[in-house]
């Protein structure tokens, strides 16, 4: 009975090796192939006009090859953050999705042709802000007090509720 236990132990060990190798393929293949996903714009034709047997389409930018080269300058940096996002391990992880969304928001402008690319987005980006850090700051005081064995939650409700000074605040701040 010992003996088929650690058979199927040693399998099921074979069998997650063999997962997390090829899931680590497929990552590696993924993050090595984004510079010729980046140089795909080059193929783009240098004209409003993009004339092919199948379509004529026209775009509001100078050319389509400029439309591609910004295009790719904020999908790859997306593509790339979305498989940091998924395949990091850490704690803090939640907090690559503020250079996420601002990507979105800017590919998203750019899609739209939107001229004022850039400048905009640092307005939506505030929610998303407001939201995330306080959330990720949140869960870096809960990992650190579960390490560290203190319940801060409760010296921070008895410090709240102690009368101080704006003068003890501020040597509170540098200490």
């Amino acid at each position: 009975m010992n003996n088929k236990s650690t058979q199927l132990q040693s399998r099921s060990q074979d069998k997650d090796r063999k997962k997390f190798t090829i899931g680590g393929g497929i990552v590696i293949l993924l993050i090595a192939i984004s510079p010729y996903l980046f140089y795909l714009y080059e193929s783009f034709p240098d004209g409003q006009v993009w004339e092919t047997f199948l379509f004529n389409i026209e775009t509001s930018y100078l050319s389509w090859y400029q439309f591609a080269w910004f295009l790719s300058g904020k999908v790859i940096p997306l593509y790339l953050l979305l498989i940091w996002f998924f395949t990091c391990k850490h704690w803090w992880h939640w907090i690559i999705l503020v250079p996420l969304f601002m990507y979105i928001f800017q590919t998203w402008g750019l899609i739209n042709q939107s001229r004022n690319i850039d400048e905009v987005e640092l307005v939506y980006m505030i929610p998303v802000m407001l939201i995330i850090i306080p959330a990720v700051y949140l869960i870096r005081a809960k990992v650190f007090n579960k390490i560290r064995g203190v319940d801060d939650m409760k010296a921070f409700e008895e410090e709240l509720k102690t009368k101080r000074t704006l003068w003890d605040e501020l040597k509170d701040l540098f200490r």
